[in-house]
């Protein structure tokens, strides 16, 4: 999960730098189409199966109007407000994967847990700021493209067992496509000719993507839900370093702390879902 968190941040500052130049639609055809055919190739290496029965099954089916959702709000995000804002947003999910887990899969959650879920929900307020000057709009971006994200992640934790990752992974990139294709006819821009830079970052955002996708899917899918999706608050530490390191971004006081909150949250939720050790039985004496 913390491998998947460093390359979904390059994944995000690739896509940025990309939607300098091209339209947000163009920029998502492109991207989904180069990880649709990189987990194609991959599937088709491993022997795995592209078109399945359990491909349109009804898990699925909700898994890809989640990775479209996610997918088309969050790169209006990144093409819209900084990076690092669009990351500290992000942040909320693993807080709607863990609620959402114990009450779609029955997975324990204590009271200490559900507070810190609900001072983790807070400090995103206290990032948004609703009602006051440094309230954006656009921000409501990211807040859609979390919840997707969230639903894409629940729904690969109930998507049948017989789909690997290369068939996930396809599927979902197939999405993002469809997400460009939606956006692209709603926002009528034309097709802009990239330039051998652009390429290349839609080159680095496919690698990063398909890698880092992987290494979700692996997590998602073999660990239990609430003591994996802690482990993504890492994500927080690379998003901010690359707005700020390489978009010359600057983080308000309130974005600080805001960040603290969901960080602190996602820590205790974390360490409260460690497996406590048990002492041995001692052994008994004769009688």
């Amino acid at each position: 999960m913390i491998t998947a968190m460093a390359l979904f941040a390059v994944e995000d500052a690739f896509v940025k730098g990309a939607t300098d130049t091209l339209p947000v639609g163009q920029v998502l055809i492109l991207f989904g189409a180069g990880g649709a055919l990189a987990f194609a190739l991959i599937a088709t290496l491993s022997g795995e199966r592209l078109v399945t029965r359990d491909v349109a099954s009804r898990p699925m089916r909700i898994r890809v109007v989640f990775e479209i959702m996610g997918r088309l709000f969050y790169v209006l995000a990144l093409a819209l407000i900084p990076l690092s804002a669009a990351t500290v947003i992000l942040q909320a999910t693993p807080i709607v994967v863990v609620a959402a887990a114990a009450l779609l899969f029955g997975e324990k959650v204590g009271w200490r847990r559900w507070i810190a879920i609900a001072t983790g929900m807070a400090g995103v307020l206290v990032i948004l700021r609703p009602g006051t000057e440094g309230f954006s709009m656009l921000s409501i971006l990211a807040v859609v493209g979390m919840l997707g994200f969230a639903g894409r992640d629940l729904a690969s934790r109930a998507a049948p067992v017989s789909l690997g990752t290369s068939v996930l992974g396809f599927y979902g990139f197939l999405a993002i496509v469809a997400a460009g294709a939606i956006f692209s006819l709603w926002d009528g821009a034309g097709i802009v000719r990239p330039e051998p830079l652009v390429w290349a970052f839609v080159a680095g955002a496919v690698a990063s993507g398909v890698l880092a996708y992987s290494c979700l899917m692996k997590a998602m899918r073999t660990g239990d839900v609430s003591a994996v999706t802690p482990f993504r608050y890492v994500r927080l530490l690379f998003g901010l370093a690359l707005g700020v390191g390489l978009f010359g971004e600057t983080i308000d006081f309130w974005t600080w702390i805001g960040s603290g909150m969901i960080l602190l949250s996602g820590l205790f939720v974390m360490w409260r879902t460690r497996p406590q050790r048990r002492t041995p039985p001692q052994p008994q004496g004769p009688a």
